[in-house]
């Protein structure tokens, strides 16, 4: 090899050092709906999802890494702006009829990250106010692509198949199902045949925006409408499982993940990229086999128990965290963006946010422990239902949705919730975590220190269940007379 290409080689090997050490790095975030903890391979999922146990072989799983609350645009707005979902005035999951969203006064991911210069997008399901003032290019991204809410906020839903004709279907409430690129309706009503492809759409549009942006940092954020209901898979992948449709799906999700890895190493990106995949919420139990497991965990989607909240969590960037690397403390998604803040020098906003900087439980660093003195467990209509510190979690009395051991539903079409109550139980999650063994009896003390936790986070962000306003807690958007309306 002549003198000259050796030093060609050189240059380049110095010039990819260079920016690798110089630029922050690119952040994509996979955020997957109603996925149960137990639904993929490196956390013992029953299908081959081989492109997340390279994932997790090539980084860090986290076996403690809670959402916000059980619930879909609530859990989305905790993880895009760090804090509770109930500091911003909301809870639930909004429909295709509200009137509000995510106030634009937060400050979201993608907006830290275009104070440094980062090209941002978001492909796949928003859910955080479907009119224009709401989308995500009024949040900080520059491209978006999906679907403004849950799918099954449609009027084709399989469980209304039973009814006689379509005219009846659509009855039920829901209008059509419009896909946005942008701020414009580009599909006035989904169908299924394309419901089948969201998951490869969303995938292509990932894939492409690296691509392109390989020259300068980005946040690409993808958060897939699968698995929610109704479960569509693209031909590709129907009935590869052998174990059917749910599992057709988890299979086509991890497809997606090994899409957005191979593009980053086409790109020569990938030490240079943190991915982060977890999901929203816990499995909607009530579809039976069109649901995924929550494991050893209590229940699913909808409640504050374990199996409501605590996500799947892997996080990968080669040369940072260490490869094959578990972290056992307790981490949540309101993390995401104060360690995003940290790692590339963003400032945060003025206002009060709730999560903290986990890069050392990211990074391992030797003693790290979880920064979350207490973390609150909201669900609903602003009840504040748990409250936890790294080991032990309290339950107040308060009503939840059960199936109280009866099998759910078939083919999608769900079967019925039962309403069980709990009384002011402790849990020791440490040698329970399934929550089988109420254990307050035995630590009064335990109880009284969260108890006065809880009674201090009442004062700041309220409890319904209490009738008790919160002073810290910030109005949700509201659409204004004369704010331009999303029609279709």
């Amino acid at each position: 090899m002549s003198r000259s290409v050796l030093a060609a080689f050189a240059a380049l090997a110095v010039s990819a050092a260079t920016r690798s050490q110089d630029r922050p790095p690119n952040v994509v975030v996979i955020f997957v709906d109603d996925m149960g903890y137990a639904d993929i391979g490196p956390f013992g999922g029953e299908v081959p999802t081989p492109n997340l146990d390279r994932m997790a072989k090539e980084g860090m799983r986290f076996t403690d890494f809670s959402v916000a609350t059980a619930v879909c645009s609530a859990s989305r707005a905790a993880l895009l702006t760090g804090c509770y979902h109930r500091r911003l005035g909301i809870s639930g999951a909004f429909g295709p009829r509200a009137k509000v969203g995510l106030n634009p006064d937060e400050t979201t991911l993608a907006e830290l990250c275009k104070q440094k210069g980062y090209a941002t997008a978001c492909f796949g399901k928003w859910h955080l106010g479907h009119h224009p003032k709401f989308l995500p290019l009024q949040h900080g991204f520059d491209e978006y692509f999906g679907l403004p809410y849950s799918n099954d906020m449609w009027p084709l839903h399989p469980a209304y198949a039973h009814l006689p004709t379509e005219a009846e279907r659509r009855k039920r409430g829901y209008p059509p199902l419009p896909l946005i690129e942008g701020n414009e309706v580009i599909d006035s009503e989904v169908t299924g045949e394309e419901q089948k492809m969201l998951t490869t759409w969303y995938t292509e549009h990932a894939v492409e925006f690296i691509e392109r942006n390989r020259e300068r940092p980005f946040l690409c954020y993808v958060p897939h409408s699968m698995v929610h209901v109704p479960l569509f898979v693209s031909d590709k992948f129907a009935g590869k499982s052998g174990k059917g449709l749910f599992f057709d799906v988890v299979m086509e999700v991890d497809w997606s993940v090994g899409q957005i890895l191979d593009a980053l190493d086409r790109c020569h990106l990938a030490d240079d990229t943190l991915v982060i995949f977890t999901s929203d919420n816990g499995p909607w139990l009530s579809y039976g086999d069109h649901a995924g497991s929550a494991g050893v965990y209590r229940e699913g989607k909808g409640t504050m128990w374990e199996g409501g909240i605590r996500e799947p969590t892997i996080m990968r960037w080669p040369g940072r965290i260490p490869a094959g690397a578990i972290c056992h403390e307790f981490a949540s998604t309101i993390d995401i963006v104060p360690t995003v803040a940290k790692l590339i020098g963003a400032k945060l906003p003025a206002h009060k946010i709730d999560g903290c900087d986990i890069s050392p439980l990211m990074f391992g660093v030797d003693g790290a422990k979880s920064p979350h003195e207490f973390f609150l467990c909201y669900y609903g209509a602003g009840q504040l239902q748990a409250i936890r510190d790294p080991r032990w979690k309290l339950h107040f009395p308060h009503r939840y949705r059960t199936l109280a051991g009866r099998p759910g539903g078939r083919g999608g079409t769900p079967a019925p919730y039962s309403q069980a109550e709990t009384g002011l139980e402790l849990y020791d999650l440490e040698n329970d975590p399934g929550e089988t063994h109420d254990v307050a009896a035995q630590h009064p003390e335990i109880v009284a220190r969260l108890t006065k936790a809880a009674e201090k986070a009442r004062s700041d962000l309220g409890d319904k269940l209490r009738r008790r306003p919160g002073a810290g807690v910030r109005p949700v958007g509201r659409l204004q007379p004369g704010d331009a309306v999303l029609t279709w």
